[in-house]
């Protein structure tokens, strides 16, 4: 199999698994501070806070992902 080929299916494999856990992750970080906030509304404030943080931290991972399969792809 030719290098290119495999490193087409590595960058689409990579980024795919990246989506997927990468939206679960953030769809379970919203399931708990809604029910956190729902908990203790008066927390609200720092829950939403926290998970605003916790997500961008989540998205640089499929952002750091894509860049390893753009460099995969364009090697």
């Amino acid at each position: 199999m030719d290098a290119q080929i495999i490193a087409y299916v590595a960058g689409a494999a990579a980024m795919a698994l990246a989506a997927m856990v990468c939206g679960w992750s953030i769809a379970w970080l919203a399931r708990a501070s809604v029910e956190g906030s729902a908990r203790q509304p008066e927390a609200a404030g720092g829950i939403r806070t926290t998970m605003i943080i916790a997500a961008a931290l989540v998205e640089a991972i499929s952002l750091y992902t894509f860049v390893i399969a753009i460099l995969l792809v364009t090697k």
